[in-house]
């Protein structure tokens, strides 16, 4: 059933909520795009009493109680057909406020997460992100152990993963190259490398595919490559012989916010398919890497009146069923109609971290604005932190921070060399191997430390290939 209305009691007054998704609109943290989709709470004192009537409702309404019908859009479809409801039984008998806090008990550990992922819903996701500070969000996500594998291991605890994203506005190879080599020599790019092309056609993704192919293999590094293109161009790719190691693709928690994108669940299979007959793997076969952020449905006007936060924790399932390597959330690059200052992206980048991860994926962030956003470089420092403290899967390695192609800040290389050296953490096994034997990282001294300059070994690996 569809429709239902809510309603909760403070003191004398009954507050109404005429139906789930507004409940669910009504008890979202504030934020930039839910006001201009004129679905939020217009008074700090309603969202408070949403948050409450939200705590008292039980988790298995979402499964009766569709925010988007079942007959109307196929990403719900894939919600309500792929639901576990063994998975679900130990906790279908609470409310989302007894979720929040039988998450945060010390018993609950990851195992017992992702036994529970399949059972778990988007909308049951994001309802209990709602009524979560900042630091429950760190608390369960740092629980959850998502581990997947192409050319190397990502997402084991206490490693943190990067992509180097050598980006170039001519897409020029000796350019390219330069950030490539860049990057390696700060430890980047274990997650993958992967480019967005300034021109994105089925010739110009072989040939960058191929120049990455190359790299890898002359240099024997155990990472994977990808061009951001459209799936209908990888396909194309694939079929011509390019060695394409990952699928990549945007995708949104609506099906009419996929149409805009160009794709369907049925497209994203064929492609899956594809990746997979290449058999390009050596340690695992995880072909696939999505990106979101919150706003995409709203961009295409096809939110359904379902609040931003909800509908890219949607956009999860989609991604869950086709088993990627990666995930990533861009967090501000929409811009401050979304999100509109720094606050406002760091909350949005935790939950999207936390959601994910409670629903059993890799998940990643580009830790970004725009620059006509209200944020900076500081509280991009703060997210990034957050999000390693929660163990996030990776984050982006781009020079300087700056995205000269695309125009928008995000993290450096420098930057995750920073989270990795406070919190301990490391790259990809099979990575950190690599890195060792080109001498560009050691850890003689039980600390990993980069390598003064172009090492020896690596030197010798560049004149040896040349």
């Amino acid at each position: 059933m569809t429709g239902t209305a809510y309603s909760h009691r403070v003191g004398a007054r009954t507050h109404q909520f005429r139906d789930l998704k507004d409940l669910m609109a009504k008890a979202t943290p504030a934020r930039s795009g839910d006001r201009l989709a004129g679905v939020a709470a217009q008074t700090a004192q309603e969202r408070v009493v949403a948050q409450m009537a939200l705590a008292e409702l039980p988790l298995r309404t979402f499964l009766n109680d569709a925010l988007i019908p079942y007959e109307e859009d196929e990403v719900t479809r894939l919600i309500v057909d792929t639901h576990d409801a063994a998975a679900f039984a130990p906790v279908r008998h609470l409310t989302v406020g007894d979720f929040r806090n039988w998450l945060l008990r010390d018993e609950v550990d990851g195992v017992a997460l992702a036994a529970l992922a399949p059972g778990i819903t988007p909308e049951m996701a994001a309802a209990v992100s709602k009524l979560m500070r900042n630091q429950d969000l760190i608390l369960v996500a740092k629980k959850c152990e998502v581990v997947t594998a192409f050319r190397n291991t990502i997402g084991l605890p206490g490693r943190l993963s990067t992509r180097l994203q050598p980006n170039h506005p001519t897409d020029d190879a000796s350019g390219i190259a330069a950030s490539l080599l860049d990057g390696l020599l700060y430890g980047s790019g274990d997650a993958v490398l992967g480019i967005n092309p300034a021109t994105d056609n089925v010739p110009q993704v072989i040939k960058l595919v191929s120049m990455m192919a190359e790299v890898i293999d002359r240099y024997g590094i155990p990472t994977q490559s990808c061009v951001l293109t459209h799936v209908t161009n990888t396909i194309a790719a694939i079929e011509r012989g390019a060695p394409v190691d990952l699928v990549f693709q945007s995708i949104g928690g609506t099906e009419a916010t996929n149409r805009s994108f160009g794709v369907t669940l049925n497209l994203l299979a064929e492609a899956r398919e594809a990746a997979l007959s290449l058999q390009r793997g050596t340690v695992g076969n995880n072909v696939m890497y999505f990106e979101t952020g919150q706003g995409s449905a709203l961009s295409a006007n096809g939110h359904h009146g379902v609040d931003q936060q909800t509908c890219e924790a949607r956009a999860y399932a989609v991604a869950r069923h086709f088993k990627p390597l990666l995930v990533n959330t861009v967090v501000g690059f929409i811009g401050p109609e979304y999100l509109y200052d720094g606050k406002q992206i760091i909350r949005a980048g935790l939950e999207d971290h936390f959601c994910a991860k409670l629903l059993g994926l890799p998940m990643g962030c580009d830790v970004c604005y725009t620059n006509h956003a209200e944020a900076d470089q500081n509280d991009m420092d703060v997210l990034l932190t957050l999000l390693a403290a929660a163990g996030c899967t990776f984050v982006m390695g781009i020079p300087g921070s700056d995205d000269i192609m695309l125009n928008y800040q995000t993290t450096s290389f420098h930057d995750a060399l920073y989270a990795r050296r406070v919190l301990g953490l490391r790259p990809a096994p099979e990575f950190e191997a690599w890195l060792s034997r080109m001498q560009i990282f050691s850890s003689a001294d039980a600390q990993f430390r980069l390598h003064d300059g172009v090492p020896p070994a690596f030197q010798n690996a560049l004149l040896g290939a040349a």
